[in-house]
């Protein structure tokens, strides 16, 4: 998977996460550019980033999550 095809993949896990068909997400994407995404919404992000992918995360990949890149660097070294 390029990542190119991993971000549509993740653009669509954002859209149906946060109801919002606008979102775009980038490697730079941050909690801080989604309006809803609080720490709620995160744990719902996660579980659905490892559902939508076949992957699990660890407990320290999740806290330390800087931005959408960092996700898919992970997700792409895994599948």
């Amino acid at each position: 998977m390029s990542r190119e095809e991993l971000f549509e993949k993740l653009n669509e896990v954002f859209r149906d996460v946060f109801d919002d068909d606008e979102i775009t997400v980038c490697d730079a994407t941050t909690a801080d550019d989604i309006e809803d995404w609080d720490s709620l919404e995160h744990i719902n992000l996660i579980v659905a980033v490892e559902t939508a992918f076949g992957i699990k995360f660890n407990m320290g990949e999740v806290n330390n999550f800087r931005n959408v890149g960092e996700m898919a660097d992970i997700i792409l070294s895994r599948i």
